[in-house]
């Protein structure tokens, strides 16, 4: 409790004493805790630690029941909307999850991770989700134009191109869920308390790059160009607030390329696609096994897409300045 006026509690009107120098943090408190209240450090070493130990425990398990074992291959097609979304879904609901307990730890919300629930998918998201494929039109439309890319017509018809685009919208929309939130959710926001957005910004794209080399077909120029993307969704929060947009933009983007135009993405191929199309001509223009996010044009309508973004949206609105800081319990504050 504090003192009111400056005198003493006590009342019984003793003379105030000089007043002490504050005492000197301890260096426990200087160590693990900061403006911001618990360091940014040991909350993405906490976030780690429970992601991390189920993974690792799977792991670990997995091993000693395959022990000597041939290891599976997997099956042809096994890029599959199924497989996909389920896989995406189930380790997006773990991340909710974790970031919910760590909400719980530093009484902050979903939305001050930038991801607002209580107005799911808002106009934002939509508008990102029509210029994901916008841009990704325009990037095989580029490529189109230098006799690099042509369409030969339908691969798949009626019924059943109808359901697998449902299916790969489903999966895609997973896909931006789980990939945005991974590395533009609480880890953008924690890194942003202790190391200031632009650097956390890189972090986040660089491990967002890292986490694509185990993508089969995937090259280097093509992990520089999903770097940039990192980049560019970072952007995209940074002014609009919250990852809605570029969950929108991720979504139609990948169901474009693997979907619609039937082309690799990140070196992955896809099942049932709608447009049967080919490639030709150098990699620097098509990219190669790895798809168009390899090709040179790629890293153009990216610059075309970031600049576009900072003529729309003119102010910066991440993070919400009222979740910096150290915050303050609140039992009537839901998460």
């Amino acid at each position: 409790m504090s003192e009111i006026g400056g005198g003493p509690l006590s009342g019984q009107g003793e003379s105030a004493s000089p007043q002490q120098p504050a005492a000197e943090p301890s260096s426990q408190l200087t160590v693990f805790t900061g403006p911001n209240g618990i360091r940014a450090g040991w909350r993405m070493l906490i976030f780690s630690a429970i992601v991390g130990t189920p993974y690792l425990l799977l792991t670990a398990v997995g091993k000693i029941l395959t022990a000597g074992q041939p290891q599976p291959q997997p099956p042809a097609g096994a890029f599959s909307p199924l497989i996909v979304g389920v896989g995406e879904l189930l380790i997006f609901g773990f991340l909710v999850l974790v970031t919910g307990i760590m909400g719980l730890i530093e009484n902050r919300s979903y939305a001050h991770y930038g991801l607002p629930w209580r107005r799911p998918f808002p106009k934002n998201f939509w508008v990102g989700l029509f210029w994901g494929f916008v841009s990704i039109s325009l990037l095989l439309g580029g490529i189109g134009a230098f006799h690099g890319f042509h369409i030969d017509g339908l691969a798949t018809h009626g019924r059943a191109a109808l359901v697998a685009g449902l299916e790969w919208g489903f999966a895609f929309l997973m896909v931006g869920f789980f990939e945005e939130f991974t590395f533009r959710g609480y880890a953008l926001f924690t890194l942003t308390t202790g190391i200031k957005f632009p650097l956390a910004a890189v972090v986040c794209s660089a491990l967002f790059a890292y986490a694509h080399t185990s993508n089969p077909g995937e090259s280097k120029f093509g992990l520089a160009q999903v770097f940039v993307f990192g980049i560019f969704a970072c952007l995209v929060i940074r002014r609009t607030g919250n990852m809605w947009w570029p969950i929108g933009f991720h979504a139609a983007w990948d169901w474009g390329q693997t979907y619609f135009y039937g082309v690799p993405d990140s070196g992955l191929p896809a099942s049932s696609a709608l447009l049967k199309t080919e490639f030709h001509g150098p990699k620097w223009l098509t990219g190669g096994a790895t798809g168009p996010e390899a090709s040179v044009f790629c890293l153009v309508v990216l610059i075309i897409a970031m600049l576009a973004v900072m003529w729309r949206y003119k102010t910066v609105q991440y993070p919400d300045p009222t979740a910096l800081g150290p915050r303050p319990r609140n039992l009537g504050e839901s998460i």
